[in-house]
């Protein structure tokens, strides 16, 4: 079946991630930068929030409440509130890429695990993402790759045939599990942009 759409994941593919960079512009110091880190990015509330089980205010309130307070609490708090403008940049080649795809007609799809936070902000952080036909985030569906139900959801919604798609992502088990509905993929584990060019080239 020929292919006429590619599905891109948004961190370490479309953006570089790195949760770091939002807890040291808030924290005091070191020590307090890893205690924020921790309590707010690695947490089971992050996770919530990309599969959209909990609010943001609940969420902030069992973070702050792992930390002493004052200053930390605080930092926590601006944490959550400004991730996005530190914690996400541009992937070097990205923006080229997706505008050659789209140039030469194919459609192209986001499918990313994110909380309903990244409906309001992520135009002005991912490449390209104007181009796109389709966003999917998991919190509006409820459930995470690499979920059987986050592929359909992503087919169902824009009425794509799973055999037409290839999908991008950069964890071999997301990729996995959309083998097992049905649509090919390529693990961008390395981030050679070059090399994916190449790939795509040959599926298209």
């Amino acid at each position: 079946m020929k292919i006429k759409n590619f599905v891109f994941d948004m961190g370490n593919v479309l953006v570089f991630y790195d949760s770091r960079r939002a807890s040291r512009r808030f924290a005091a110091d070191e020590e307090e930068m890893e205690a924020v880190n921790t309590s707010v990015f690695v947490s089971p509330e992050w996770l919530l929030l990309d599969m959209g089980l909990i609010s943001q205010d609940e969420a902030l309130r069992r973070m702050q409440a792992r930390l002493p307070e004052g200053h930390a609490r605080e930092a926590a708090r601006m944490c959550l509130e400004h991730w996005h403008e530190y914690c996400m940049w541009p992937v070097p080649g990205m923006e080229e890429l997706v505008t050659w795809l789209k140039g030469n007609g194919y459609g192209l799809y986001l499918c990313s695990n994110a909380s309903l936070r990244m409906l309001d902000c992520y135009l002005d952080v991912i490449p390209g993402i104007r181009l796109f036909d389709g966003v999917l985030f998991s919190a509006e569906e409820k459930c995470m790759k690499p979920q059987k139900e986050m592929y359909r959801h992503l087919f169902q919604r824009f009425r794509l045939r799973p055999e037409e798609c290839f999908f991008i992502d950069d964890l071999p088990a997301n990729i996995q599990g959309a083998r097992e509905c049905g649509m090919d993929g390529y693990c961008f584990a390395d981030g050679d942009v070059e090399r994916l060019k190449e790939v795509l080239s040959g599926v298209g």
